[in-house]
């Protein structure tokens, strides 16, 4: 590969209930992040770390803190530490009773940072 051109590769994540989305390999610059009646976005420069679990995950920025609550979110976490996500929607309230199999979002909570970070 000459070093004037960059290949973007694509993976491909099917769910058997959900509709095949691609998703770019490569690092994302920024992480949009839509709530019901407001949208962020942070430059991935800013992210600090990611952690969490099954049920809830933090991901902690320099000016803010996300939190998503959910189910099987642990997929979520390595996504985030690798930066490949660019965009992060909260359900509709009627939504957030799904109960499909797989990583499901049902809040996004985004706090501004009250502290000085040591």
């Amino acid at each position: 590969m000459s070093p004037e051109r960059s290949d973007i590769v694509n993976a491909v994540s099917v769910d058997r209930l959900r509709n095949p989305k691609a998703i770019a390999i490569e690092r994302q610059t920024g992480l949009e992040i839509v709530l019901l009646k407001r949208t962020y976005v942070f430059p991935w420069s800013q992210f600090l770390y990611a952690e969490g679990g099954d049920d809830e995950i933090r991901a902690v920025f320099t000016t803010h803190d996300l939190i998503v609550r959910g189910t099987a979110l642990t997929g979520l976490l390595a996504d985030l530490a690798g930066q490949r996500i660019a965009r992060l929607q909260e359900p509709a309230r009627t939504d957030r009773f799904d109960t499909s199999p797989g990583p499901v979002v049902r809040q996004l909570i985004v706090e501004r940072v009250q502290e000085v970070r040591a």
